[in-house]
């Protein structure tokens, strides 16, 4: 069972939580998932815009909404966030303008605020992007792959798991190639787990990136 679905939603009530916050009607479920799909599109679009960087080193690792009466608050978890706070709060105030204006919301406010992940590296969606950036710039998966890996050391994770799928260094037969180091038991729900899937547009076709890192058992 641990192989076949997603490990985040596997977990979620023990080890994992929601992304989003809120509450709401049957009948307005719908339009707020959509809002929360805005906001999260507008922030990465921002990002990936004004700080002059490309959509494989964003540096964000997830965006949590928490939303009330009057209020939605809206906090970003980045690996780097000297990209978006170098100019100061104008760069964050600029971007709750543009916030405000994709979902029109009149009776609620809006608060943005930013939390700095201390150890990127650790995080599947930035190594992730690493992988995708020395992808496209033609350096061979497995090297990217074991350099990922090398990144890691410095964190306090207990195992890591990537896997690659596609044509992989441009071969005519795609195909799967995985390489793991440590322990990464994804049966065990009681292991905290963290886990990212990602896809690479290449000139040979689309990669698919897959990560797991075991973080550690409660």
């Amino acid at each position: 069972m641990g192989q076949k679905i997603n490990p985040l939603g596997f977990r979620l009530g023990t080890t994992q939580s929601h992304h989003s916050f809120w509450f709401a009607e049957p009948k307005q479920f719908s339009a707020g998932l959509q809002e929360d799909e805005k906001i999260r599109d507008c922030i990465k679009n921002y990002v990936q815009k004004n700080m002059r960087i490309s959509s494989d080193s964003e540096g964000i690792v997830r965006i949590e909404i928490k939303k009330r009466i009057d209020l939605i608050q809206v906090l970003i978890y980045i690996a780097f966030p000297n990209l978006l706070i170098e100019s100061g709060t104008r760069g964050i105030e600029e971007l709750g303008r543009n916030v405000e204006k994709k979902i029109n919301s009149v009776n609620q406010k809006l608060n943005i605020a930013i939390t700095r992940i201390e150890k990127p590296y650790g995080q599947p969606k930035i190594l992730a992007q690493y992988i995708a950036s020395q992808v496209k710039n033609r350096v061979p998966f497995r090297k990217a792959m074991k350099k990922a890996i090398e990144l890691t050391e410095q964190t306090d994770i207990k195992g890591i798991q990537i896997q690659m799928a596609g044509r992989l260094d441009g071969k005519e037969m795609a195909r799967v190639e995985w390489i793991r180091e440590g322990r990464v038991p994804l049966q065990t729900i009681r292991a905290k787990i963290d886990y990212c899937s990602y896809t690479v547009p290449t000139i040979y076709g689309s990669l698919g990136i897959k990560i797991w890192i075991f973080i550690d058992e409660e």
